[in-house]
């Protein structure tokens, strides 16, 4: 035996009949957990006169002076305390992150593509950013590479001196030493021929 079609009326009298036996079965429930079904009232927005905005305006500007300069405590306090001038300032990191946060949303597409430059150009981004921004919350730098697209390289201060068991330092092409400055390709070779 076939069913009836229902018309549009008895269709709409049917689907509210069923939420109000939905609505009436959790409120019981909600009852029975001991839980309130009463909802919270929405305060709704004072109106204002221009002279009640003014005034409002006035204090939050005195509010904003009083409250002075913003103190960065998220940063960690190694950051902070570098001058601007300094290749690992504050200023120069937040700018990056915001150059390849926009280069991501621009190269979001490579993340899936089927080459795998592409994949790895967004990939490298991506790290970078977020090594960028460790940097920012624990003074760590993470990164082999830094600036706004990661032209530069980071060079190795020597602390401590290891020593060939000849006596002469072992050194590395690349790092900072306390008694040469930077130690070059040329010096290697120097040294090498010196053998």
């Amino acid at each position: 035996m076939a069913r009836r079609k229902l018309t549009d009326e008895e269709m709409a009298a049917k689907v509210a009949k069923m939420k109000a036996t939905k609505a009436a079965n959790k409120a019981k429930a909600l009852e029975a957990l001991g839980l309130k079904t009463e909802r919270k009232k929405v305060r709704k927005s004072r109106k204002m006169t221009d002279e009640q905005k003014k005034a409002a305006a006035a204090r939050l500007a005195k509010a904003r002076a009083n409250r002075g300069p913003s103190q960065n405590k998220m940063i960690a306090e190694t950051v902070r305390n570098l001058p601007d001038e300094n290749p690992l300032s504050l200023v120069n990191v937040r700018s990056w992150i915001k150059e390849n946060k926009e280069l991501l949303q621009s190269i979001r597409d490579f993340k899936t593509s089927k080459d795998w430059k592409q994949r790895d150009t967004f990939t490298r981004t991506q790290t970078y950013v977020a090594n960028l921004e460790a940097y920012l919350r624990d003074g760590f730098y993470r990164d082999l590479f830094y600036g706004s697209q990661m032209q530069n390289k980071i060079s190795y201060r020597v602390t401590t001196m290891a020593y060939h068991k000849d006596g002469t330092p072992k050194r590395t092409v690349g790092y900072m030493y306390p008694d040469v400055g930077i130690y070059t390709q040329e010096m290697a070779n120097e040294d090498n021929a010196a053998r």
